[in-house]
């Protein structure tokens, strides 16, 4: 196999990397004492039964606070933008994230 395969097999990779699109979901989870949480993840349905459960992949604030409610979502092309719009979501005082919520 010589240099140039490689190269052609790197460049193939590239390209499939590049163009795989995952996306991100902002969302806002209900707790069963009427507190909000918020989070990313790139698979909601997951990521809510992980709240929902009791293993280690439940963050601790919804562990003692379950059941959990989805009750908004939003998606992001990238982690990055997902993990800006989650901090600008938990500044927001929470009528403003009932408001949020309200227009979902």
């Amino acid at each position: 196999m010589t240099r140039w395969y490689f190269l052609a097999v790197i460049q193939q990779v590239s390209d499939k990397i590049t163009t795989t699109h995952t996306t991100w979901y902002v969302y806002l989870l209900k707790c069963a004492d009427n507190s909000l949480y918020a989070g990313i993840t790139t698979d909601l349905t997951r990521r809510l039964q992980e709240h929902n459960g009791k293993g280690k992949r439940a963050a601790k604030y919804t562990r003692v606070r379950g059941p959990v409610e989805l009750v908004y979502h939003e998606q992001w092309p990238c982690r990055s933008s997902a993990s800006k719009r989650e901090s600008a979501i938990k500044k927001m005082t929470r009528q403003q994230k009932l408001t949020l919520i309200s227009a979902f």
